[in-house]
């Protein structure tokens, strides 16, 4: 017993902790720990994770899969057709870890499944309601009851092993539903659970215990004639259909009923508002306030207006212990406006008569009354909304818990009481997969039925700060508008949102109405400084918060102090040392700057404080000081954009071109091409009004990772980037230009800015030199001398410390290796360079290290390695390029592991994917169309891999020679044409400068070609390939084609 309880509250824990979470109490479902859905694909794969999810954390035998998913009809080759599910369902996952295997079988690993924590939820209730906790057993079966999204595992119960599982759960579905009755009308709330009950009644006739339910109920609405019908109606059912009687049970409450001996519930003194909406998530700011209230006597909920600091203090104060003896009450402070006037509100609160003060009398001692009804015994007292009345509230508060020993006050507040004793509550946005839910809850009661786009749902959430009265507003505007409208309009928030209640305080109808009470409550410095960080949208610093808002009205060392005093009320948010706005309070603020006039000013200083900044640690972007300075240029880089947005905007040029400059070798050592790609076209329409170095050094960057540019043009841009200067003064040039030069084809040019670049005493830009020399040998076919200078450009990015240039040099190392068979080493210099991207938090250099071991691992033979690569990688993978190489390596290891249809299924997805790779990625295509001819060889379907191969080979950029080579070796061979076929990878040596020794499917040709030729022929017609020189290599290739 011990044991299952441990387990059970390990379980627990792990909820609390987030992670992936699966579904199966409606449709089988993912979602990520943030709450995103992950797409599980094709029914069977929905099957596998249901299956594996009802016993999660437990070993299933391979063959009670098989069973379940097949049935009496496995497919031919079963092991392979689970493996093969078994892999996508580890990607879908994100990795091995997520679904592991041992001899006892699969274990699916995951933080949380719906159905394990509704029974455990439903059996807690259980237990609470046998106990006699009522109001705790209705809240944990309503909490489990509402897990449930439809019919469980309804969109897999074609599956073999499905129904049994469905059928039980519905079963403690039912059995949770009549908990959950029986505890509403213990406490008095028959009225409520009335309807639901009849409904419930009418689905499940047969159910006694319902009936029973049911007639308490109508006998404690004063329906007793219609609670003996309701006996007389179950009992002629039970006779014809199941020829039994009534049970004991269900005849003891029928002759209570007659004798009116049915005991009345408890009445329930309420003096709480009346909850009309569920209440969602908040289960850690919950415990925490029951947890303050039992260790101390004052609790205070602070946080920004919606954020449903009212909503959680009442249901916090309705699960204590002095709730069930009516000893809660609840003052609503918002209404009140004298100071004066809040010791009346509680007095009105204790439905005590109105005390008045008298001329002729001394005054009554308003406290001591209270004390004296509240009286002895637990007690807890609800103060809400105490920001606009904060003195008299704390005073008042002082003087209860001094006079009353059992008291306790729970209170609410935009800032705190700041008195001795106090315990703060913070209350910030819910979460994603909270904020979600509440808004997904709200919107069935406004549209029943209505379907909504989880990704639209996302969004809503995520602009609104995840705050619940947004949230509501928001779902509340769907009786009117679809979620993609809302969507559209966020950006004018304010006038979006205004379908508050009208029996809401006038403050809580409209989103602009919650933010400017706070607003109004602010003193002048306060509002001066809040408006100013409004040009913030990410977080800021104390010394950029003294740089950009201090002035003469608002001196740098008040700045500061009033942060604090903004952190104190709830209008801006502190963590890891830096301050935040939420998103709704910053648009609010925009506006009230630009009433003051003072944007202009304060978005200058805004733009000179980070370019001080980047300036200041652009050069250490290329050192031993790397890494602060990538975790700087992180930090602020939300607040570098905006100025470099605004810069763009404003038309100013000089800033905008200086921001991009500082920039641009951020964004290529953490492989965000797309940043690239979208400022820089808007910097570019400067160049003419700005330093021809500057302008000259901005378009070769932009040329280099805007695909390649015609030969003239980057010719063009060289000569600019020399003539003007910017070749020495802009470091990032010296790896730049020469590269541009080299993948236009100038080889000539390449060479001779290869050499300026080495002629210089910058250790780093030799190495980067170096580098691009090492790709011109690799290039010529000289591989000798290609190591041999990469060896020197390793050893200069080592010496410099720059963890950029380590990890590309030593990629290049390990396709060396790999090339003349040597996996081992080319296994540990891709793991080095994985491990120096991962310092540099660098996603697409850490996917493509993962691509390219996962491809060694295949090579190598290690193909549970290479699909463990490969899961990593795809876990990744968050943009178009990253996504392409993920596709082609599962298509490539899915071909040569002899899955074909997953192969296929990759290289299907990623074609229509294409168009949103950026121009400079366009080698995917090139490589989509080598893995797909590779395919149809496999499958032996010459005629449209020769097709394809020949329509490669014609394109004005040819796909990589070598590999050209090598499928067409495969395809002679496939023809029957074995010297031919030789002899075509002689080409791929030619053209190389080295033979694919480290392929095991080439080692496994070149066998089968010695079968057929003998060895010396084989060898003598290898040899007529490999003799000629690279160009008349590709021209013999593309004579075979044309």
């Amino acid at each position: 017993m011990t044991g299952e309880l441990t387990d059970e509250l390990t379980r627990g824990r792990v909820w609390e902790a987030g992670g992936v979470q699966v579904l199966v109490l409606g449709p089988v479902r993912v979602r990520a720990d943030d709450g995103t859905p992950i797409e599980v694909g094709g029914a069977r794969l929905r099957m596998l994770l249901a299956r594996l999810a009802l016993d999660a954390g437990r070993p299933v035998a391979a063959d009670l899969l098989t069973a379940g998913l097949w049935g009496d009809t496995p497919p031919a080759d079963t092991a392979n057709a689970l493996q093969s599910l078994v892999s996508r369902l580890r990607k879908v996952l994100g990795g091995p870890a997520r679904l592991t295997s041992s001899d006892a079988g699969y274990v699916l690993k995951v933080e949380y499944v719906d159905a394990d924590r509704f029974e455990e939820t439903a059996a807690r209730g259980r237990r609470e309601l046998a106990a006699g906790r009522h109001d705790e057993a209705a809240r944990l079966l309503g909490e489990a009851l509402g897990l449930w999204q439809g019919d469980a595992l309804s969109d897999v119960l074609d599956a073999p092993f499905a129904r049994p599982p469905a059928t039980r759960l519905e079963e403690l579905r039912l059995a949770a539903v009549e908990d959950r009755f029986e505890a509403e009308l213990e406490l008095g709330r028959h009225a409520d659970v009335l309807a639901d009950l009849e409904t419930a009644g009418r689905a499940h006739p047969l159910r006694e215990r319902l009936v029973g339910l049911r007639m308490r109920a109508l006998y404690a609405a004063g329906r007793q004639s219609d609670a003996l019908a309701v006996f007389e109606r179950t009992r002629v059912i039970l006779a014809e259909e199941l020829g039994v009687d009534p049970s004991t049970e269900l005849r003891d409450v029928h002759l209570a009923v007659l004798r009116g001996e049915i005991a009345s519930a408890r009445p329930e003194t309420d003096h709480l508002p009346v909850r009309l909406t569920s209440f969602v998530g908040r289960r850690d700011e919950l415990d925490h306030v029951a947890r303050a209230l039992d260790a101390g006597r004052l609790v205070t909920v602070i946080g920004p207006g919606g954020a449903g600091k009212t909503r959680l203090a009442t249901e916090a104060a309705a699960r204590h212990p002095a709730h069930r003896r009516g000893r809660v009450w609840f003052v609503a402070l918002a209404g009140v406006r004298d100071p004066g006037d809040v010791t009346g509100a509680v007095v009105s609160a204790l439905d005590m008569l109105p005390i008045r003060r008298s001329h002729a009398i001394e005054p009554v001692d308003a406290v001591g009354h209270i004390a004296e009804l509240v009286g002895g015994g637990d007690a807890v007292l609800v103060l809400d909304n105490c920001e606009h009345l904060l003195d008299a509230a704390a005073e008042l508060a002082h003087e209860l818990l001094a006079r009353v020993p059992g008291l306790r006050v729970l209170a609410t507040s935009r800032e705190p009481l700041a008195i001795t004793g106090e315990a703060l509550c913070q209350l910030g946005p819910l979460d994603a997969p909270e904020a979600m839910r509440l808004f997904t809850e709200r919107a069935a009661t406004v549209r029943p039925g209505c379907t909504l786009e989880d990704d639209a749902v996302a969004e809503i959430c995520r602009r609104l700060d995840g705050l619940p009265l947004a949230l509501e507003l928001a779902a509340a505007r769907l009786r009117s508008m679809t979620v993609e409208q809302i969507v559209e309009r966020l950006n004018d928030r304010f006038r979006l949102l205004t379908s508050g209640s009208r029996v809401a305080l006038p403050r809580q109808r409209t989103l602009r109405a919650v933010v400017e009470w706070s607003w109004d409550l602010l003193a002048e410095p306060e509002r001066a400084l809040a408006r100013r960080l409004a040009v913030f949208p990410g977080a800021v610093t104390v010394p950029a918060a003294e740089a950009v808002c201090a002035d003469e009205s608002l001196p740098a060392d008040d700045v500061f102090p009033v942060l604090c005093s903004l952190v104190e009320k709830s209008i801006v948010d502190i963590r890891d040392g830096r301050y935040r706005m939420l998103e709704t309070i910053r648009a609010y603020a925009e506006e009230r700057l630009d009433e003051a006039g003072e944007r202009d000013a304060v978005a200058g200083r805004f733009a000179e404080h980070y370019l001080r900044i980047a300036e200041a640690d652009e050069a250490a972007l290329r050192s031993a000081d790397q890494l602060r300075a990538i975790a700087t240029f992180e930090a602020e880089h939300p607040n570098m954009i905006a100025a470099l947005r605004r810069a763009i905007d404003a038309d100013d040029a000089v800033t905008a071109c200086r921001f991009a400059l500082v920039l641009n070798w951020y964004w290529l050592v953490r492989g965000w091409h797309e940043q690239l790609g979208e400022f820089m076209p808007g910097v570019l329409r400067f160049e003419g009004r700005v330093p021809a170095d500057t302008a000259a050094a901005l378009r070769a960057v932009y040329a280099l990772i805007d695909g390649v540019p015609a030969a003239g043009l980057a010719r063009a841009i060289i000569d600019d980037c020399v003539r003007s200067g910017a070749i020495e003064r802009f470091p990032a040039l010296s790896l730049v230009v020469p590269l541009l030069a080299f993948v236009v084809g100038e080889h000539e040019l390449a060479e001779r800015e290869t050499r300026r670049v080495l002629a210089r005493s910058d250790p780093w830009a030799r190495a980067c030199a170096h580098s691009v020399q090492a790709s011109m040998f690799d290039n010529a076919g000289d591989l000798v001398a290609g190591e041999r200078v990469r060896a020197e450009a390793l050893a200069g990015f080592q010496a410099v410390g720059d963890r950029w240039g380590i990890a590309m040099t030593l990629g290049m190392q390990a396709a060396g290796n790999s090339l003349r068979g040597d996996h081992e080493r080319a296994i540990a210099q891709y793991q080095h360079g994985l491990a120096m991207a991962r310092e540099l938090s660098s996603v697409q250099d850490m996917v493509q290290h993962l691509y390219r071991l996962a491809l060694e691992r295949m090579r190598a033979g290690d193909v549970e390695g290479a699909m463990r690569e490969l899961d990593q990688a795809g876990q990744l993978a968050d943009q178009p390029e990253t996504h392409a190489m993920v596709r082609l390596a599962t298509a490539e290891l899915a071909r040569r592991s002899g899955d074909l249809t997953l192969a296929h299924v990759a290289l299907d997805k990623l074609r229509p994917e294409l168009d949103d790779l950026p121009p400079h990625a366009g080698v995917a295509a090139e490589m989509l169309t080598m893995t797909t001819a590779a395919l149809l060889i496999t499958e032996g379907r010459s005629e449209p891999a020769r097709e394809l191969l020949a329509g490669a080979l014609r394109k004005a950029t040819p796909p990589d020679g070598a590999r050209a080579a090598e499928l067409a070796g495969r395809l002679f061979a496939l023809e029957g044409k074995p010297e031919l076929a030789a002899s075509t990878l002689g080409l791929s040596e030619a053209i190389r400068g080295a033979f694919d020794a480290g392929d095991p499917e080439l080692a496994t040709l070149v066998a089968s070609l010695c079968g057929e030729l003998t060895t010396n022929a084989y060898r003598a017609a290898y040899d007529r390939g490999a003799a000629l020189s690279k160009p008349e290599a590709i021209e013999r290739l593309l004579a075979e084609f044309s």
